[in-house]
C-alpha cells in the first residue's frame, strides 16, 4: 500500500512555471511527478491561469511577491481596489505615502463608497494591504518619491557591475520605454490669429496614441516602433496589411501597455530581434532590457527568453526622469520630429488647416512617427546612456540642440507661409515640448460638421422631449440601473483623463444601488 503523498504547498512561481511548461506542452502527469503534486492540482493551475498571471503581473516584483503562496483577496474588494489605484497615483505624482496618510484615505474611501460594516484601518489591515499588492516597506515610510537621486546612484553602480559580471558589451544592453503621442495637432498659431482661437471652431486635439522606442546603448540597433492604439484595426487601415506596417502595432483601450500586450511584444519582438542582430554581429546571444519600475510591465519571472539568457531589469521606482536612457531626450526626440515632419507636409500640401487636419490619419501617424523614430541619431541615443555609463560620454560627440535648430528652420519656414504668420520660435518650442492636449496643440473643426451635430443634438432633444411626455412615469428598475452605471464605470476606466474623484461617484451610486437591490430581493422572498 502507498503512504500518503506529503501535502505540497506551490510558491506563485511554482505556479508560473507550471503554466509556461504546460504550453511548452508538457503533459500534466509528468509536471505532477516533478513537483510532487496530483494530476487535479495541475489542471486547477491550468483552469486558473489568468488570475494566477494578472495577480503575479500587478505586484511589486521588487518585494518577492513570487514567493507567495497564496492569493487571498480583501475583505472589502471594492476599498482596496480603490486604494492600489490611489497608491499608484501617488507614486507615479511623486508624493510621499507614509502608514498613517494610507490608513486615513482607506477610511475616507470607505465612506465615500458608502460600504457596510465595522472597518478599523489598523497596522494589521495596512501590513496585508501591502502584503496583498507587494508594496515595499520603505513605500510607507513618507519618504521623498521624486527624483531619488540616492537610489539613481546606487541602481547605476549595481548595474555597471552587472554588467562587468556577465561580460556584456553595449551591443547586447538594451532599453525600452513608451510615452503618449498626440498625433493629430498643429501649434496653435499655424491655424489662425491667437485671438480666434477662442471661438467655437477650435477645440484640444484628444486622439492619442501610446508610442514605445527600444534600442540598444549603441544605437545601432533600433527595434521598429511599437505602437498601441485603442481600435484592434482603425478604419484608415482599411486595405492596408498590418504586417506591412513599419511598426509592431497592438490595441488596447487602457492608457498605457497593458502586461498581456507587452509580454506578447516581448516574445514575439524583441527577443527573435536581439537573437538576429547579436548573431550577425558574432556575438554571443545574451543580452538584458532596462525597463521603467512597474506597474507599467510584467513581473520581472515573466519575461526571459526560452533559454533565459534574454532577460529584463527593471529600474527602482522614481529614478526614471534621472537614468532611463529613453527619458534622457530620446522620446523628446521622435516627437520633435515627428511634429517637424507634419508641419513639412503641411506646408508641402499647400492646403488650408481645416482640411489637412481633417485628412490628417492615424495610418499618416504612423508612418510619420516611424519616419521620426528612423531619424533619431545613435549619437543621440548614447547620449542618453551616460549616466548609466560615463564612459560613454566623451565618445559621443558635439552636443547640438536638435530641437532649437528645428525649431528655427521651422519658424522661418512657417513665417512665409499663408496663415501661418504668427508663428515664432517660442510657439513651436512650446508646441514641441507639449506632453498633452494644452493651448500649444490645437485642431480646427469643421464648422460644418459641429453645426450638423448641433443639430442633431437638438433633434435628438426633441424627440426625448417628446417621448418623456408621452410616458412621464417610465419606472426603471435597479437591474437595469446597475447595468446602465457599471457600463458607464467601464468606460471612465478606459478613459486616460479621468480622475479618481470622478469613478469614485459612480463606485458609491453603484454600492448603493446594489443595496437597494438586496433589500428589494429580500422582500420579494
Amino acid at each position: 500500500m502507498l503512504g500518503k503523498r506529503k501535502r505540497v504547498v506551490l510558491t506563485i512561481k511554482d505556479k508560473l512555471d507550471i503554466i509556461k511548461k504546460l504550453e511548452e506542452g508538457i503533459s500534466f502527469k509528468k509536471l505532477s511527478v516533478v513537483y510532487g503534486i496530483g494530476e487535479s492540482t495541475v489542471r486547477d493551475i491550468k483552469k486558473n491561469k489568468e488570475r494566477i498571471i494578472n495577480y503575479a503581473n500587478s505586484s511589486d516584483p521588487t518585494s518577492g511577491v513570487s514567493k507567495r503562496k497564496s492569493m487571498k483577496s480583501s475583505t472589502y474588494e471594492e476599498l482596496d481596489r480603490v486604494m492600489i489605484e490611489w497608491f499608484n497615483q501617488q507614486k507615479t505624482d511623486g508624493i510621499p505615502v507614509s502608514g498613517t496618510i494610507c490608513a486615513k484615505q482607506a477610511k475616507f474611501f470607505f465612506d465615500a463608497l458608502g460600504m457596510e460594516g465595522d472597518f478599523n484601518a489598523s497596522s494589521g489591515w495596512l501590513t496585508r494591504f501591502k502584503q496583498r499588492h507587494g508594496i515595499p516597506k520603505a513605500a510607507g515610510k513618507g519618504t521623498k518619491l521624486k527624483g531619488d537621486e540616492t537610489a539613481a546612484s546606487e541602481f547605476c553602480g549595481n548595474f555597471q557591475e552587472f554588467v562587468e559580471r556577465e561580460n556584456l558589451q553595449p551591443e547586447q544592453i538594451y532599453g525600452a520605454d513608451q510615452t503618449g503621442l498626440f498625433w493629430k495637432c498643429l501649434p496653435s498659431r499655424t491655424l489662425a490669429l491667437e485671438t480666434e482661437q477662442n471661438t467655437s471652431g477650435y477645440r484640444s486635439s484628444r486622439e492619442r496614441i501610446i508610442i514605445m522606442c527600444c534600442a540598444n546603448a549603441t544605437g545601432l540597433h533600433k527595434l521598429n516602433l511599437c505602437v498601441v492604439g485603442k481600435a484592434k484595426k482603425p478604419r484608415a487601415f482599411k486595405g492596408a496589411d498590418l504586417s506591412n506596417l513599419p511598426v509592431t502595432y497592438f490595441s488596447q483601450k487602457s492608457a498605457w501597455i497593458e502586461h498581456s500586450v507587452f509580454r506578447q511584444w516581448f516574445e514575439k519582438y524583441f527577443v527573435p530581434q536581439v537573437q538576429k542582430h547579436l548573431k550577425s554581429q558574432g556575438l554571443l546571444e545574451k543580452a538584458v532590457l532596462l525597463l521603467d519600475f512597474p506597474p507599467a510591465h510584467p513581473n520581472e519571472e515573466l519575461l526571459s527568453s526560452d533559454d533565459g539568457r534574454i532577460i529584463v531589469k527593471y529600474l527602482p521606482p522614481n529614478v526614471t526622469s534621472l537614468i532611463q536612457p529613453m527619458s534622457q531626450g530620446v522620446l523628446a526626440t521622435v516627437k520633435r520630429y515627428y511634429r517637424a515632419g507634419l508641419l513639412q507636409k503641411y506646408v508641402g500640401e499647400g492646403i488650408d488647416p481645416k482640411m489637412f487636419w481633417k485628412n490628417l490619419t492615424v495610418l499618416d501617424a504612423i508612418y510619420e512617427v516611424s519616419r521620426a523614430w528612423n531619424m533619431v541619431k545613435s549619437s543621440t541615443i548614447t547620449k542618453a546612456w551616460k549616466k548609466l555609463f560615463p564612459s560613454n560620454e566623451e565618445n559621443s560627440g558635439m552636443n547640438i540642440d536638435e530641437g532649437a535648430i528645428l525649431a528655427a528652420n521651422l519658424a522661418t519656414v512657417l513665417q512665409n507661409t499663408e496663415d501661418c504668420e504668427h508663428v515664432d520660435i517660442e510657439n513651436i518650442d512650446q508646441w514641441f515640448e507639449s506632453r498633452s492636449n494644452d493651448s500649444s496643440c490645437q485642431v480646427l473643426t469643421d464648422s460644418e460638421g459641429a453645426e450638423d451635430q448641433a443639430k442633431a443634438a437638438e433633434q435628438k432633444h426633441s424627440n426625448k422631449t417628446r417621448k418623456a411626455d408621452l410616458n412621464p412615469e417610465k419606472h426603471i428598475s435597479h437591474k437595469a440601473a446597475l447595468e446602465w452605471t457599471e457600463n458607464l464605470l467601464d468606460y471612465l476606466e478606459q478613459q486616460d483623463d479621468m480622475l479618481l474623484s470622478d469613478k469614485l461617484v459612480l463606485r458609491r451610486l453603484r454600492t448603493i444601488i446594489r443595496r437597494k437591490q438586496k433589500i428589494q430581493n429580500n422582500k420579494n422572498h
